[in-house]
């Protein structure tokens, strides 16, 4: 949708996205993920301009002094007395005329993702340009939904810890969700078998194998294979029964024994070599798959 530059932009791409708009800056923001944003809002009884939105933006209803609260909303024009339930959800579509108001303080967070992002998760289901997410009110909640919008807060409070790959997983499944509930056109999903070919999965593996050390991300792993990263997800777990993000954490645990067994390397170099952020990153997942601490494991 076209964005209409008579009005305030509201772009989550930029630092301070709400300056001028809202009461309060964020209280916490994601940084350096691909395509999606992450903000957490503590506000109080404050109404917004109408302004649009450059991405899609998703707004969930968390904490209000009064448990639910109301205020109204206007999507495209359409006033609406949202009843905002705790864990309720709200869409405003892209280049969509939009404002709200509050009647109390509460606290939400703001997920905005690319546009782009839809339609290259849904190119393998229908044509990307018959794809549209539907604008929604803030009177209901969507457990999914509840849950992503927590993932992805626990992957900013642990300060860069988690992989950027569990982020892209995340992502897919936030689009999937979207085309499957939230969009005009639903998505055609088509029949899969039989998992990766033999060739892309070797070309796959081989990847994985020479950049452990990296942050290795689902759309690079699918472009290998030339196909979009939900396909790609779907087409990985037929073949190998677990998740891109499932298998690359094994192989990386895999690796970190056999160095603990053959080299005299510290735990510290170890985690850098195998892909973990730190000694205490690899320690985590090292006793959470193999029951014990690298430490122990080199002693037994």
């Amino acid at each position: 949708m076209p964005v209409n530059d008579t009005i305030p932009i509201l772009d989550h791409r930029q630092a301070n996205p709400t300056k001028g708009l809202l009461p309060r800056p964020a209280i916490l923001s994601s940084s350096g993920w691909d395509g999606i944003h992450l903000e957490l809002y503590q506000q109080p009884k404050f109404s917004i301009a109408e302004h649009q939105h450059p991405l899609h933006a998703i707004a969930l209803g968390i904490h209000t002094s009064v448990g639910e609260a109301a205020g109204y909303r206007w999507l495209d024009g359409k006033r609406h007395r949202e009843t905002r339930p705790v864990g309720g959800i709200a869409i405003i579509p892209d280049g969509m005329a939009h404002r709200c108001s509050w009647d109390s303080e509460a606290q939400f967070m703001v997920l905005a993702l690319e546009p782009d992002l839809l339609k290259q998760m849904g190119q393998d289901w229908v044509n990307p340009d018959r794809l549209h997410l539907l604008p929604r009110f803030m009177d209901t909640g969507d457990d999914f939904l509840y849950r992503l919008f927590f993932a992805l807060k626990g992957e900013v409070d642990s300060n860069g810890l988690g992989s950027p790959l569990m982020v892209d997983s995340l992502k897919t499944a936030l689009a999937v969700h979207l085309l499957r509930h939230y969009c005009a056109t639903q998505p055609r999903l088509s029949s899969i078998s039989g998992g990766l070919s033999v060739a892309n999965w070797n070309q796959v593996k081989a990847y994985i194998d020479a950049h452990l050390h990296q942050n290795l991300k689902l759309v690079e792993l699918a472009a290998i294979a030339q196909i979009s990263p939900t396909y790609f997800a779907r087409l990985f777990k037929q073949s190998e029964g677990i998740t891109p993000h499932q298998y690359i954490l094994k192989q990386r645990i895999d690796r970190a024994r056999s160095l603990l067994r053959h080299s005299e390397l510290s735990l510290a170099d170890i985690a850098v070599r195998v892909g973990f952020c730190d000694q205490s990153h690899l320690t985590r997942y090292f006793k959470r798959l193999v029951g014990v601490t690298p430490t122990q494991f080199r002693q037994s």
